[in-house]
């Protein structure tokens, strides 16, 4: 863990557990060891919609769709998020759990490779959260700065991989070298980008917070 065990603890023993149907799915994820939001990071992300109010909301990694389902409780009226995943077990699951919370007509399911989906969508989004591959991460964000409309929001999940992305290559496993070398290049990257503000937050299993506050006609 990143943060000390007793502390994450601490704050999650104040966070009631979600009940209803969310309650179920999240429970179902845990149970089948589907990799989902932790606890003290979605409650953060509900923080950060309430304050945000986006109308348009960005997903890439639905899994089985627990996220999605989660964020649309805090959305304004109207908003609608459109979710991309490329995994057919977890498709079939997510549409399932979309009609189980009544969310088929807010949450828009787009099947495929997130990066040749993303560069065929258009308009903008207030609020993009990546929670995907995460050694795909930084192929992903010239298409995600694009499509981030400005004073917009991305939020990037499991940024600190456990805290090793904060060790040398060198004590990293072989096989998981390239995965070390991306995500250390996409904090990088959005630390320095010129058309984004970034902090880089300790919370769950690291997050990374970025507002786009101008445009430019330079590519990433």
């Amino acid at each position: 863990m990143i943060v000390e065990e007793r502390i994450t603890s601490f704050i999650n023993s104040m966070n009631a557990d979600e009940t209803g149907i969310v309650g179920e799915i999240e429970r179902e994820a845990i149970r089948d060891e589907v990799p989902i939001i932790r606890k003290e990071t979605k409650e953060w992300i509900k923080t950060m919609l309430l304050l945000q109010k986006p109308m348009r909301v960005l997903e890439v990694g639905t899994a089985v769709g627990f996220s999605a389902i989660y964020m649309s409780q805090y959305l304004p009226e109207g908003a609608h998020i459109t979710t991309i995943e490329k995994w057919e077990p977890r498709i079939a699951k997510a549409k399932e759990n979309f009609k189980r919370a009544n969310k088929e007509n807010s949450i828009t399911l787009l099947e495929g490779d997130a990066a040749d989906i993303l560069k065929k969508l258009d308009g903008s989004y207030d609020f993009i959260f990546m929670d995907a591959a995460k050694g795909q991460y930084i192929h992903f964000l010239p298409d995600v700065i694009r499509l981030l409309a400005v004073n917009g929001v991305l939020v990037s999940d499991n940024v600190l991989q456990d805290g090793e992305v904060l060790d040398s290559k060198y004590v990293v496993e072989r096989r998981n070298r390239t995965i070390h070398a991306r995500m250390r290049e996409y904090l990088h990257t959005l630390k320095n980008h010129e058309e984004l503000e970034t902090s880089i937050l300790p919370l769950g299993d690291g997050v990374s917070l970025s507002v786009k506050v101008r445009c430019s006609e330079k590519k990433v």
